[in-house]
């Protein structure tokens, strides 16, 4: 390691306090000067209206700091908790009072850093903290899908324990559930019920991109006797941007990788009666053998079925998969004949297997059946156009694109 660079570091300093000389000590400490004195311990100087140190204390009071008597003021009050997170607060124009402007959270330790000035201006200093109650009822956050590696169109889930039907509530969950996405990626929380929220980009992931969740609500009063509680962060490694188009009408699939074609398969979908749904689906998983039974989904009489299906990707919670069908094999390409799902030789659905992963991308085109359902069915998340998905956000909803999210101080750890 080369250590010039510091040496002539401290050779420069060095003459350069030799050449100043007399200036450097005309700004030196002088012994009138206030500002240059260290603070004092302004412990006589202030109240706290909860008491620090003593027993733990309610986070559904308010925490006020007086200044006593009149001979000083405050000038700042930093209170930051055992997570880094800043509790907001409000300073008087006198500097007399100060006091927090959102709820403190519960089952944490705060310190509190209170400066003040003299009537002289010499400044002073007071550490404080205490403990907050643990919360009696707490609100869990489950993220999903498991960590691993998916594709582009795979959204994220965040699973509460406790049904949120206030809009405020909801604006608090929000901003308490960071997404971490690449630099330019636009996204946004949308509730499908009280209990479940997804994530989606405006647009698929940016491929061979990370993405990652995680919780700051733990502690954060939500609601009346509701508080967060920790949770499990998580990681997704988003691979290639693979997109898969069924044309029901021509009987082909086209699967391509990162916008390049790489292969075009002969394919039968759903007949008259049970034609496959149009739209985006997401990859839910993949089986290497399914037994596939008609009356697991409802189908029975002369067009029951009871097949060994073998490299089966899953589309739907209902049944839809994209899989080996070699009994069907003289009408793909040319005809649909399957009960939903999109049949293709063994050959090809080995390569398909091999080729496909959970989050990928399998839209269907030109089919005479229903459209996917965007909730409910698996992901038909994309479905719903962008302008739609942010009225889904209690923080985005009736904002114009590109809103940020609400200050989110309160939350925001310290640097």
């Amino acid at each position: 390691m080369n250590h010039s660079p510091r040496l002539w570091t401290v050779v420069g300093c060095s003459l350069l306090v030799a050449s100043l000389g007399a200036g450097a000590t005309a700004c030196g400490s002088g012994g009138d000067d206030p500002l240059s004195a260290r603070p004092y311990d302004a412990g006589d100087q202030i109240a706290f209206n909860q008491a620090p140190g003593g027993r733990p204390v309610d986070p559904d009071k308010p925490l006020e700091v007086t200044a006593k008597g009149g001979e000083g003021r405050i000038t700042d009050v930093t209170v930051v908790d055992t997570h880094g997170r800043r509790l907001a607060g409000e300073l008087s124009a006198k500097g007399d009072r100060w006091h927090n402007t959102v709820p403190m959270a519960a089952g944490v330790r705060y310190t509190v850093t209170v400066s003040t000035e003299n009537a002289k201006g010499a400044p002073g200093q007071r550490t404080a903290a205490f403990e907050t109650t643990p919360a009696k009822g707490v609100l869990k956050v489950e993220f999903g899908p498991e960590e691993g590696k998916y594709g582009v169109g795979q959204p994220l889930t965040a699973e509460l324990s406790e049904p949120v039907k206030d809009k405020a509530a909801r604006a608090v969950i929000e901003r308490g559930l960071a997404v971490d996405v690449p630099s330019g990626v636009e996204g946004a929380w949308h509730w499908v019920d009280d209990k479940k929220l997804h994530y989606r980009p405006k647009e698929y992931w940016p491929a061979n991109t990370t993405v990652s969740a995680r919780s700051n609500l733990e502690g954060v009063r939500i609601s009346d006797h509701l508080y967060g509680a920790a949770a499990k962060p998580l990681k997704l490694e988003i691979g290639d941007r693979v997109e898969v188009t069924t044309d029901a009408s021509s009987h082909y699939l086209t699967f391509r990788r990162n916008g390049e074609v790489i292969n075009s398969i002969p394919v039968t979908t759903g007949k008259p009666g049970f034609s496959t749904r149009n739209g985006v689906k997401v990859v839910l998983g993949k089986q290497y053998f399914v037994q596939m039974r008609g009356d697991t989904v409802g189908i029975g009489g002369s067009e029951y079925y009871n097949l060994p299906v073998y490299y089966a990707t899953r589309v739907t919670w209902s049944g839809e998969y994209v899989h080996a069908a070699p009994w069907s094999v003289g009408s793909q390409g040319y005809a649909n004949v399957s009960h939903g799902c999109t049949g293709m030789s063994t050959g090809n659905a080995a390569w398909f297997y091999e080729n496909i992963t959970e989050g990928d991308i399998v839209k269907v085109i030109n089919s005479i059946g229903d459209d996917m359902d965007i909730f409910g069915n698996g992901f038909g998340d994309w479905n719903m156009d962008w302008k739609d998905w942010r009225q889904g956000s209690a923080l985005l909803k009736d904002t114009q694109e590109g809103r940020s999210p609400v200050d989110q101080t309160r939350l925001r750890p310290t640097v």
